[in-house]
């Protein structure tokens, strides 16, 4: 079978997992299995050394942070760990509007960690505001009208940083990605979704295009695009 063209981002694809009545055993493995995947694609141990690390020692080693489209709740575990061992004191906040990612999450929570059933745009309704705003695999979802609001209340949210982390559309991430997530792939949607998720992305020059001023973008990390800004709380 030929692979499919990375030319423009296919915007009409649908994730498995995005189908509310979608397999909820497989669903539920997907989300665990994603701390493994993510360890080694979505490259935030080096976000951490570079951003949050140092963001973090300059605030006399505490902060709150939010994880908008929080997921399973893998990118939070991970980073309070790092967090902890650098005795850093951390409120963690993850937020999905998807009760089934929430179920995951809450059941996994580290004790310096909340997860809430709810969006970037109910969150900044209820005055909350946070050091620093991350996100891992949104913005592929996300059409060019949705991404600037998601951009705009994920800046209003901080008073500090703002870093969106996702896939950066190539052929060669496709290819790669195809074969490395075999091992892990049986009984979840990882294999189909990935895919579908690499050939909705953007490239670096997309979403800088998209998203304009005051955000940046840069290549953090194989394969992943970085969009960063300041807040504006």
């Amino acid at each position: 079978m030929s692979r499919p063209s990375l030319a423009r981002r296919d915007v009409h694809l649908r994730e498995l997992m995005d189908d509310p009545d979608c397999d909820p055993q497989r669903l539920q493995t997907t989300l665990r299995r994603f701390g493994v995947v993510n360890r080694f694609v979505s490259g935030w141990d080096v976000l951490y050394r570079k951003r949050i690390r140092p963001m973090l020692q300059n605030q006399g080693g505490t902060g709150r942070i939010l994880d908008v489209g929080s997921g399973g709740g893998d990118v939070i575990r991970r980073l309070s760990s790092l967090a902890e061992k650098d005795g850093f004191t951390v409120r963690w906040t993850g937020v999905d509007p998807d009760p089934r990612a929430y179920e995951t999450s809450s059941a996994a929570s580290p004790p310096n960690a909340q997860f809430l059933c709810t969006d970037a745009e109910a969150m900044w309704s209820t005055g909350e505001r946070f050091d620093l705003v991350i996100s891992n695999h949104v913005l592929h979802h996300l059409g060019a009208d949705e991404l600037t609001s998601f951009a705009e209340y994920s800046r209003r949210l901080s008073s500090g940083l703002v870093l969106h982390s996702d896939i950066s559309r190539s052929r060669l991430a496709y290819g790669l990605y195809s074969a490395a997530i075999l091992p892990v792939a049986p009984g979840t949607f990882l294999r189909v979704d990935g895919l579908r998720s690499i050939r909705r992305s953007y490239t670096p020059a997309e979403l800088a295009a998209t998203l304009g001023s005051p955000w940046r973008t840069s290549v953090p990390y194989p394969f992943r695009v970085l969009a960063e800004a300041p807040g504006s709380a």
